[in-house]
């Protein structure tokens, strides 16, 4: 939870530090909301998206923006003791005697690699499943991420094309109402504000954030893959602990020492 809170935080703290300072020295709402240069920014990386990748992944987008903003948590502790559980109780019962407890698992991807070992799959084809899924679940989520750093990179250039065409509108108005001219001229570099901004402070950010996302979860699937080999030989429950938790961060392996 405080996670997902840090994440918004920094988001609405980026956005009251740019437009508060704006507003602070004097800025008027108006100037910085003008609808023209919003729609070339925002409608121009829509549309370079749809262009480029397609409509079904445009529409995708907003998922994974929820995703970025609200990641799934992984409770790698818990995960862990369920694995050196099930160590402990194969040892006295055999592997079989897991299959009715794998509900206590909250993620599919070791109810899968331990229904693998139960069925008899050697260690071989079972390591080899597990890199094909893991495999695969990278490209998914690189695949995804390329989405926002391709729009980090097509937001300022709309903002550049936005503040062109006011630059053009203003020189094609010369010598006529000042006033026209002005706000000519706000909406050409208002343009260039919006593009930027919404590159460095949402699609950038936000490609980041997937691949912490990714992280995590390829992270998860390690452990499951490390427990499930451990379960399938056999090992010790005490070893099978410290092998997971080797694989965590020393801050959380001093912590689960204790």
């Amino acid at each position: 939870m405080i996670r997902k809170a840090g994440t918004v935080i920094g988001l609405l703290l980026g956005i009251l530090s740019i437009f508060g300072a704006f507003f602070m020295e004097g800025g008027a709402f108006e100037a910085l909301f003008l609808i023209p240069p919003l729609i070339i920014v925002f409608g121009g990386t829509f549309s370079a998206v749809i262009i480029g990748f397609g409509f079904d992944k445009f529409k995708n987008i907003w998922h994974l923006i929820k995703l970025a903003y609200f990641p799934a948590k992984y409770n790698l502790k818990d995960l862990i003791n369920n694995l050196v559980e099930f160590s402990i109780i194969s040892r006295k019962e055999g592997l079989l005697a897991i299959e009715k407890r794998l509900y206590r698992l909250n993620y599919l991807f070791p109810q899968k690699l331990i229904k693998y070992a139960i069925d008899g799959t050697d260690t071989d084809s079972l390591q080899n499943l597990a890199s094909l899924e893991m495999k695969a679940m990278q490209e998914r989520h690189y695949s995804n991420i390329f989405i926002f750093t391709k729009m980090g990179g097509y937001a300022p250039t709309m903002g550049i094309i936005g503040t062109v065409m006011g630059l053009i509108m203003t020189l094609a108005n010369a010598g006529g109402d000042p006033n026209s001219l002005i706000k000519n001229i706000a909406s050409a570099f208002i343009a260039t504000l919006w593009g930027v901004f919404s590159a460095n402070i949402l699609w950038l950010p936000i490609g980041d954030k997937l691949k912490k996302c990714h992280l995590e979860e390829k992270h998860m699937m390690e452990i499951s893959l490390e427990g499930t080999l451990a379960l399938q030989s056999g090992e010790i429950p005490s070893v099978v602990k410290a092998r997971l938790i080797s694989l965590l961060p020393q801050r959380e392996q001093i912590k689960m020492m204790i």
